[in-house]
């Protein structure tokens, strides 16, 4: 690699010293660091000479997270659980008054339902009598009706009847009057015709 005079000069040791590459410089000709500033090249947090230190440092950052993990991180986390345990506990509460509501208005509806079905059926009850009593004064009163209206055709048929009767005798006497005017060409007494007739009716 080439170099400029400036550069090869502030780089030429004084007189008397040796020259040496400082730890860090790149060879001009192949750009490779010099070996010396990590010792054998071991990756650093496996280098033995440093174990002490690593410790020292795990020691400190552990008590730290630790510290942060108490002191902050496990208060809130206890805070969050907390107010989430109120809040279930909140819910549960209410979600059992309101289950005991409904069963509270379930058995109050139904003993309302048993006492309406109660008193409809009393109410029906009520009412099926009272129509059997109507009906059965209404069918007295119709009966008690016909029974008059019986009692009076039967009246009238025997006046009819007897007027009938009567008629049928009247007729009969001048019918046999008149018969035995013409067969004995004579009148007979109408007591004598009457008595006659009587005595064929009977």
């Amino acid at each position: 690699m080439f170099v400029t005079a400036a550069y090869a000069q502030s780089t030429t040791p004084p007189e008397g010293e040796t020259p040496h590459a400082a730890p860090g410089d790149v060879h001009t000709e192949t750009g490779v660091a010099s070996e010396g500033a990590h010792g054998s090249g071991v990756f650093p947090p496996f280098d033995q000479s440093t174990f002490a230190s690593q410790l020292v440092w795990l020691a400190i950052t552990f008590g730290l997270f630790y510290l942060l993990m108490q002191k902050v991180i496990m208060p809130r986390i206890a805070a969050i659980l907390g107010e989430r345990h109120d809040a279930i506990a909140s819910d549960l509460d209410a979600a059992s008054r309101s289950k005991a509501d409904a069963d509270a208005a379930i058995a109050s509806y139904e003993q309302e339902l048993a006492a309406a079905r109660a008193k409809g059926n009393a109410i029906a009850a009520s009412a099926r009598e009272a129509a059997k009593v109507k009906a059965a004064a209404d069918r007295a009163a119709i009966e008690a009706a016909l029974n008059d209206k019986i009692v009076a055709a039967e009246s009238r048929i025997a006046d009819i009847k007897a007027s009938a009767l009567a008629d049928v005798g009247a007729i009969a006497e001048e019918t046999a009057s008149a018969i035995v005017e013409q067969l004995l060409g004579r009148d007979v007494p109408r007591t004598e015709i009457a008595s006659a007739v009587k005595a064929a009716a009977e």
